[in-house]
């Protein structure tokens, strides 16, 4: 079963300045239940230090559900009892090695290709956030240089109609 990488990347969240995908997630897209995932996990903890992955505290996991409009918050069954556990990158690289089947096997393939791509796109980000800015500096300097420009523009301009009004008054004295 092939998997759009856009998908993936919609499942990608950031939580505490990481990059993280959530358990239940990550089992749908290896087609076993949340449940297993979790006790392969759980079996297998020593695989997973607190930089791969890390239970998700109360308020950042309804921080996230408030982040999904579909999830409803009320009903039996509907949502787990325990917070769920947040994979970073690491954390589902090291899923590989815990579960082995070909789908397993061909979804951490196209999960690290999401992570990938994710990793472009803000690299690519930051570059044009760089770009900007440095544009954004460039036209303050220009900025301030045609504010000085206009000063003395308007500064030659009252000095000529000054100089008219000077030279069209009528004279008063002698003639010549």
């Amino acid at each position: 079963m092939k998997v759009e990488t856009a998908i993936i990347q919609q499942k990608i969240h950031t939580i505490r300045d990481q990059k993280i995908m959530l358990d239940a997630d990550l089992a749908s897209l290896y087609g076993v239940e949340t449940k297993r995932l979790k006790e392969a996990v759980r079996r297998n903890l020593e695989r997973f230090p607190a930089d791969f992955m890390f239970e998700l505290t109360t308020q950042e996991y309804f921080s996230l559900r408030t982040q999904f409009a579909s999830l409803e918050k009320t009903g039996k069954g509907k949502h787990s009892k325990y917070p769920p556990y947040a994979f970073t990158e690491q954390g589902i690289a090291m899923l590989s090695g815990v579960l082995s089947s070909p789908r397993a096997i061909d979804m951490n393939i196209a999960i690290m290709r999401a992570f990938i791509s994710v990793r472009k796109i803000s690299m690519q980000c930051a570059a044009l956030t760089e770009e900007v800015q440095k544009i954004q500096q460039t036209v303050e300097n220009h900025n301030e240089q045609l504010v000085l420009i206009y000063d003395a523009i308007e500064n030659i301009l009252d000095e000529q109609v000054e100089q008219k009004r000077m030279t069209n008054r009528e004279r008063i004295g002698f003639i010549k």
